[in-house]
């Protein structure tokens, strides 16, 4: 696994308590986003390194996450039906930040559009979805900070799942282990990957979309 990791216990120490953060693992120039899939997505997203096949459907929209135990408890730690495998996936964060320049809230903010009606005319032509909600903590506690999720559609979700992602990573076997130190309460052996908190270099944008 590429995906560098620390102890949980670090992670309390280091990422902030509260606020609307991205937090996310990256190198220089790249972030990792998570999706979770059922194995028959997984399998050909692995040997071929792209989003396609027969299983998986570009005519809905597709949520990623940039915090890892978000996408745990979003997924169950790999035990929802249909979320059986966690990939991570690579990406630019050049192209991350194309992403979040077509990204629009999925209800109306009146702090990031001067009218109701210009939040729904970016929401006709735009193919992004971006909601805030509660971190979670690994027993899935909810935290005073706040996580995002960018829902993917159209020409983005195609663009992102062909072209955009540099590598795909099945990280389901890391997750499953991280599990049973949970269910045997070891919170003391959870391990997770080193995040850190990303912002575009537009603080308009930044700004627009609530990111601290």
């Amino acid at each position: 696994m590429r995906i560098k990791t620390l102890p949980y216990s670090q992670t309390l120490v280091d990422l902030p308590k509260a606020g609307q953060f991205i937090l996310g693992h990256q190198s220089d120039n790249e972030i990792v986003v998570y999706q979770a899939y059922n194995s028959s997505i997984a399998d050909f997203a692995l040997q071929n390194q792209y989003l396609g096949g027969t299983a998986f459907n570009y005519n809905r929209m597709s949520w990623i996450k940039t915090n890892f135990l978000w996408m745990m408890y979003r997924c169950g730690w790999a035990e929802n039906e249909n979320q059986e495998r966690i990939l991570a996936f690579w990406i630019a964060k050049s192209d991350f930040g194309k992403i979040l320049r077509e990204a629009v809230f999925s209800s109306y903010n009146p702090t990031s559009y001067e009218t109701h009606e210009k939040w729904k005319d970016e929401l006709t032509n735009k193919e992004v979805r971006l909601q805030w909600d509660p971190d979670h903590g690994p027993f899935g506690n909810k935290l005073e900070r706040r996580a995002i999720q960018l829902g993917l559609k159209g020409k983005v979700l195609e663009t992102f799942g062909k072209q955009q992602i540099k590598l795909i990573e099945d990280i389901t076997d890391f997750v499953m282990r991280q599990k049973q130190h949970l269910d045997n309460n070891q919170l003391d052996k959870l391990t997770v990957p080193v995040e850190t908190v990303f912002r575009t270099t537009n603080s308009e944008l930044n700004k627009k979309l609530g990111i601290q």
